[in-house]
């Protein structure tokens, strides 16, 4: 599965690097109310937390469905008007003020899109005009708890007063933790952006998106870019309804996300994380699941068990595990196929042994369930 962005025909000056103070609020927001996704930043988000006024948390949590689940494309207005050579702000009030300019059905649709629609990818009837799509976002806003099904009700019954609502909350955060992280982290992410734009100038567009992210890789002969998510998209830079644009945006909160904005109607942008080059290049998406499946056979949780403690023979596994050493080969295969085990000569001997490395990337409890 992946996301792909179509750029055939796209000129190299509508690709561009951008910061945006909103967008990284917005993954700022999301780290603090999931820590649990952004390990690295606990002690940021424990600290931000505590120093909050009860009134901004409580409302923070009113709203907090624009980005818990994930990240609602209100945070990148830019992308949703009508001119492609729109950019984000260079400061929030500046971001805010280009939300300010997405018409009341926009708006509303990106405020409801992951939450309380499930139109993402091909559009829909407005929440504000039809009114099964209003029922049908209720609904489901009304599964994740009564405030939020409130809220929902509110911005449907009066989106400029709910917009305002939302401003004034941003401003807030912005006072009461924001503004001092953007100045600490708003000048690594520009530099980035300056480094890309060289890149992208100087090496091309398929080396630079290798730097961007190991999970994007071009498709020069149909003029793709695909992104190696766990999803399935399309989207256009080329729509010359919102005008010819492809936008790239670091962001230091974003580990271990990787964003695509990727809604119709809106230019495409690539929301990526930035800091972390302690940090491994992350398999495939095909990887991880040919390994996932690998590990759902009963049996081959078994042979894990034994070649996670010590090397063993064919021979050995058969007889433990009451197999023939067809049988057991078959299984080594599909694991040493998935990576997950390897082999080593000793004389006339093979020995099999699970690589505990590889298998600790899909989870401790997995690990400790083998080692238990």
């Amino acid at each position: 599965m992946s996301v792909t962005i179509d750029i055939a025909g796209l000129t190299p000056e509508r690709m561009a690097f951008e910061t945006s103070p909103l967008a990284e609020l917005g993954i700022a927001l999301h780290a603090l109310a999931e820590p649990g996704h952004h390990p690295a930043l606990h002690g940021w988000a424990t600290a931000t937390s505590a120093a909050l006024k009860p009134d901004l948390a409580d409302r923070l949590s009113e709203a907090d469905f624009l980005w818990r689940t994930t990240f609602s494309d209100v945070f990148m207005p830019f992308a949703g008007l009508a001119d492609g050579s729109v950019r984000p702000g260079r400061t929030l009030a500046e971001d805010l003020d280009l939300l300010d300019r997405l018409d009341d059905e926009r708006f509303v649709s990106a405020a409801v899109e992951f939450t309380c629609a499930t139109h993402y990818d091909s559009g829909g009837p407005s929440a504000l005009t039809d009114p099964a799509t209003r029922d049908r976002a209720l609904d489901l806003a009304a599964a994740r708890g009564p405030r939020q099904v409130e809220f929902t009700r509110r911005m449907l019954d009066d989106p400029p007063a709910v917009r305002a609502w939302v401003r004034r909350l941003l401003e807030d955060c912005d006072e009461a933790f924001f503004a001092d992280t953007w100045r600490r982290v708003g000048v690594q992410l520009a530099a980035d952006a300056r480094h890309k734009t060289e890149l992208l100038r100087h090496k091309g567009l398929a080396e630079t998106l290798a730097a961007v992210s190991p999970a994007l890789s071009l498709d020069e002969t149909r003029g793709r870019i695909h992104a190696d998510k766990l999803a399935q998209g399309r989207a256009t830079a080329v729509d010359p309804a919102v005008g010819p644009a492809l936008t790239f945006i670091p962001s230091s909160f974003g580990w271990p996300h990787l964003m695509i904005l990727h809604a119709p109607g809106w230019r495409p942008v690539v929301h990526y994380p930035v800091g972390s080059p302690e940090l491994r290049t992350p398999a495939s998406v095909a990887l991880l699941q040919l390994r996932l499946e690998a590990l759902a056979h009963p049996m081959r949780i078994r042979l894990c068990r034994h070649i996670a403690r010590s090397a063993a023979t064919t021979g050995e596994l058969a007889d433990v595990l009451g197999l023939s050493a067809p049988e057991v080969s078959r299984h080594l295969a599909l694991l040493k196929k998935a990576g997950l085990a390897s082999t080593r000569r000793r004389g006339r001997y093979v020995l099999h042994q699970l690589d505990l490395t590889v298998v600790a990337r899909l989870g401790s409890d997995f690990i400790e369930g083998l080692l238990r």
